[in-house]
């Protein structure tokens, strides 16, 4: 799938319309005031088209965890030391993460994938390792990624979604890990959409206003190193630049899971921050992903509400979590279980011989 370097820019799947008006108008004939379930019924809409049947199902769901480590943590921009990504990959494969938890509440696939970390854990029996560097270069000095791990990185993300796809997904769920990835993700939204770094750059991991204060001079620097950098060529040549330039392993992972997914035509729920500037670089290097992404929760991260309003995002959820992992995403799961389950196994007026209301008064 990704011998050519710009696989990315492939068209994408097209959801299915006739699949969707036929679960729009199942919705109508349901045993309920039209609309009544709210977006529960406009989530049962949305995946029949995306799967391409009038009664979907989200059973068989894929959570892929891509894991690595920031050279910008050399800025002190964290709470916490950047031993701790490399440490947190023996917790997800040892079942003691959020997400592992919750991954085997939902009956969900966990993916670990370890991209590269400065405390190298080595080989661990659930983790995969895909390793590009012990983490990316530090972007106040210069790009984050070479062209090579940039293209690297994108492929992780494709594999993944290539091993869900075999395993039968009917969703896709990223998620992540790495100590200062916060950092990174608001410097990339930054240069995609025009914002101040004091718009964007949040709390992370649990930095009080001081550490904000430092954090948004440090992502203001990398700004100003790379405005002139872009790159020659169009408008998603530029956004691969800056993937490449403010970015991290782990978000340009995420970035070609979800641009893989939507060319194979396969659900994405996406997670909270992070994810969610993943999923804008995503679009920025191939819009016609946009259909194809499901947006969980909002989080409390600071910039989160921005990159939302950016993509035109409705997340199901508003539970003030900003952890990572895909645990809001995964949380989310059984929302659309439960949209799946009442749009297929709720009676029709007809099957349940109940008046619609419209007869004639004697």
């Amino acid at each position: 799938m990704n011998d050519d370097a710009s696989w990315w820019r492939r068209a994408c799947a097209q959801p299915q319309n006739e699949a969707q008006t036929q679960a729009q108008a199942r919705q109508g004939q349901l045993t309920k005031p039209p609309g009544s379930l709210g977006r529960l019924e406009e989530v049962a809409i949305r995946l029949a088209g995306l799967q391409g049947t009038p009664t979907p199902a989200v059973d068989r769901v894929w959570i892929s965890v891509f894991a690595a480590d920031h050279g910008v943590a050399a800025e002190g921009v964290s709470a916490f030391p950047q031993a701790v990504t490399g440490e947190m990959l023996r917790n997800f494969a040892g079942g003691g993460a959020a997400i592992a938890v919750l991954a085997r509440a939902l009956g969900a696939h966990l993916d670990v994938v370890d991209l590269g970390t400065v405390n190298d854990p080595g080989p661990i029996q659930g983790v995969r390792r895909w390793l590009i560097a012990p983490c990316s270069a530090n972007f106040c000095e210069r790009a984050a990624m070479t062209p090579a791990q940039l293209q690297a990185a994108l492929a992780a993300g494709a594999d993944s979604v290539r091993r869900a796809r075999e395993h039968g997904a009917q969703l896709f769920v990223g998620g992540e890990m790495g100590i200062a990835n916060t950092t990174a993700a608001a410097a990339l939204a930054c240069a995609l959409l025009g914002r101040a770094p004091a718009e964007l750059a949040g709390a992370g991991t649990g930095l009080d206003a001081h550490g904000i204060a430092h954090k948004v001079a440090v992502i203001e620097r990398a700004l100003a190193l790379h405005a002139s950098a872009a790159g020659p060529g169009d408008a998603q040549a530029v956004a691969a630049e800056r993937l490449r330039r403010l970015g991290g392993f782990e978000i340009a992972a995420l970035t070609g899971a979800y641009l893989a997914a939507a060319q194979a035509g396969l659900a994405v729920l996406v997670d909270g921050f992070i994810t969610s500037v993943a999923a804008l670089a995503a679009r920025a290097l191939n819009p016609g992903c946009e259909p194809w992404l499901l947006y969980a929760h909002r989080s409390q991260e600071r910039g989160h509400a921005a990159v939302l309003d950016a993509l035109q995002a409705h997340p199901l959820l508003d539970l003030g979590m900003r952890l990572g992992e895909a645990s809001g995403a995964a949380v989310a799961v059984p929302l659309l279980r439960l949209s799946c389950a009442l749009h297929g196994g709720m009676a029709t007026f007809v099957q349940a011989g109940v008046s619609t209301g419209h007869a004639e008064r004697a």
